[in-house]
């Protein structure tokens, strides 16, 4: 079974974070997506989906950090079904998304400083960022001279793939 959650949308609220004994952090929020449609007449109309988000751990504490109502983001994640029993004895239930990876879509400056960089600046977390390759350095005597010109790093060579448009499909 498969079971991923794809969301862009501004959220509604503040990040609510709180610990768990353990010193986990769950965070806690809303989003508010769009979807745009014309009706059967042709009228415009916009329908609005409001869905409630967790965050785990260092994901946590990075968007109560980052984040502020109206704050646009992607999320990545799954959907729960979370159920308790109200005060009244009454037993409910829910739908929300448990966030596994998080894209902070605002520019910096934008949103009361959310959307701000963290980590490798291409503002997500969740999913490791790809490894740089750390520069290399050479002796002094394998070094080229001080009055050459440096080179050009090579380009990569990217294999040339041939497709023949029947195979496709679709």
């Amino acid at each position: 079974m498969y079971n991923r959650v794809i969301l862009v949308g501004n959220l509604t609220r503040d990040v609510e974070i709180r610990y768990t004994p353990s010193g986990t952090a769950i965070g806690k929020v809303g989003i508010a997506t769009n979807r745009r449609f014309k009706t059967a007449n042709g009228e415009q109309r916009d329908e609005t989906m409001f869905i409630d988000l967790t965050f785990f751990g260092r994901t946590a504490e990075i968007a109560n950090q980052y984040l502020r109502k109206g704050s646009k983001v992607l999320v990545e994640g799954r959907l729960v079904l979370e159920q308790w029993t109200a005060q009244d004895g009454s037993k409910r239930s829910k739908h929300s998304v448990t966030v596994d990876n998080l894209q902070m879509l605002d520019r910096p400056g934008e949103n009361s400083g959310a959307g701000g960089s963290y980590g490798g600046g291409d503002r997500s977390y969740g999913s490791p960022a790809p490894r740089q390759q750390a520069p290399q350095y050479s002796d002094a005597a394998q070094s080229p001279a001080p009055s050459a010109a440096p080179k050009a790093p090579a380009e990569p060579s990217v294999p040339e793939i041939d497709i023949d448009e029947e195979e496709i499909p679709f």
